[in-house]
């Protein structure tokens, strides 16, 4: 009787020995370090789901929960190889710059090589651009950083009610810089992914055919009136959702104010000012490379109204635009060429990187370099135009 219960013990203690090294086994694969080729990062869930069952990958074969991922998305989803990512990071600044940080700082990932396709929706600015379209940013500009005074209580010679921050007129350089004003991104990739981007057909809409051409009563609005298409335009992040002709016209002043002229507002959102300050520091670490970054906004619906309609009405009932749903899927249309142009041509061109030719980075210039923006890019603009024009008194 005890040779048996000793036998039995054996056993057992000899299967728990075996299912813990089984264990062990499949911990140990399950913790191996991910290098991505590409991380594709959404903002909420609509942008998120039209990655996940797609015929050119699978999205959900490898799940990895990551510390500090938003609670609603608490998971990083990674094709079999690793070789495709994506995350979603939840919507607005500070959830963006949760994600993120946690991202890079996770000991699951090593991004050094990683392309991040920033993959989202946003309002489009008609001047520029149209519903549906498909946009890719070299700045992105934080409109919402700066004063703000109640229209109702505005200087009699202020055409808006911001200001930039430490000035004291709305064409005033900001004086005081907190350093997330704005980022300025490759220049060539984000050229290499519209051009990706433009062997995709989009999606429309009837409704949004039929809505853009309530635009065509203003000259100013062109851009808004035509069929939907791959543009190199700049983005504004704000936490503030807003509409109007006004804010519309404020943030793209201010747009051009902060890049010294170079910057075009067409797109608006919530989160990218964010992700590229935390994609700055993690580059100064050495965590990432900040010259594979691609911002791609797709247009679900207008910043302003048409001539003659509220702004509250373009505001409460975009859904009346028909873009959102042609949008999510110009994610994927466009972005899958994205995608799988890096890896096609990884060996030959991205493995190494795309050489950038402009300046990139942030207002201080965390990452070495000149920036072709900030205040003493300002200043310098501002003597040369002042010296031009006394020349050209003189002169007369």
């Amino acid at each position: 009787m005890r040779r048996s219960l000793f036998a039995a013990f054996h056993l057992l203690s000899a299967a728990s020995a075996s299912f813990l090294d089984a264990a062990k086994v499949q911990e140990r694969a399950f913790e191996y370090v991910i290098k991505p080729k590409v991380f594709i990062i959404s903002m909420f869930d609509p942008e998120a789901d039209i990655w996940y069952g797609i015929p050119e990958f699978d999205l959900l074969a490898l799940n990895i929960t990551v510390p500090g991922f938003s609670p609603l998305f608490p998971d990083a989803h990674c094709t079999a190889d690793g070789d495709i990512c994506q995350l979603v990071t939840g919507e607005s600044e500070i959830n963006a710059a949760a994600t993120v940080s946690s991202l890079v700082h996770s000991q699951r990932f090593e991004l050094t090589s990683t392309y991040f396709l920033v993959a989202g929706i946003g309002g489009v600015n008609p001047e520029v651009a149209t519903i549906s379209s498909v946009t890719f940013a070299r700045y992105a500009v934080q409109v919402a950083l700066q004063y703000e005074i109640d229209p109702r209580e505005l200087p009699s010679n202020f055409p808006t009610g911001y200001v930039p921050q430490g000035s004291t007129s709305p064409d005033e350089y900001p004086q005081s810089i907190y350093g997330t004003e704005v980022f300025e991104v490759n220049h060539n990739l984000q050229h290499l992914a519209a051009s990706f981007a433009r062997n995709a057909t989009l999606n429309d809409s009837s409704a949004a055919v039929a809505y853009r051409a309530k635009y065509a009563t203003s000259d100013l609005y062109t851009a808004g009136t035509k069929a939907p298409s791959v543009i190199e335009c700049d983005v504004a992040t704000s936490d503030v959702y807003y509409s109007g002709k006004l804010l519309g016209e404020a943030f793209s002043n201010y747009t051009k104010l902060v890049t010294n002229g170079t910057g075009n507002y067409c797109t608006t959102a919530q989160e990218d000012n964010a992700t590229l300050e935390v994609l700055v520091r993690a580059a100064a670490t050495n965590l990432v490379d900040f010259a594979r970054i691609i911002i791609m906004r797709t247009a679900s619906d207008f910043d302003r109204p048409w001539p003659g309609q509220p702004a509250s009405v373009n505001l409460f009932y975009s859904s009346q635009q028909g873009a959102f749903e042609p949008a999510i899927q110009n994610i994927y249309l466009a972005g899958i060429k994205v995608v799988e142009g890096i890896l096609d041509g990884w060996n030959a061109t991205f493995s190494k990187g795309v050489a950038a030719s402009n300046y990139i980075g942030d207002i201080f210039g965390t990452l070495g370099g000149e920036a072709d923006f900030g205040p003493a890019a300002y200043s310098n603009a501002v003597t040369k135009r002042d010296v031009l024009r006394k020349r050209s008194i003189h002169l007369r």
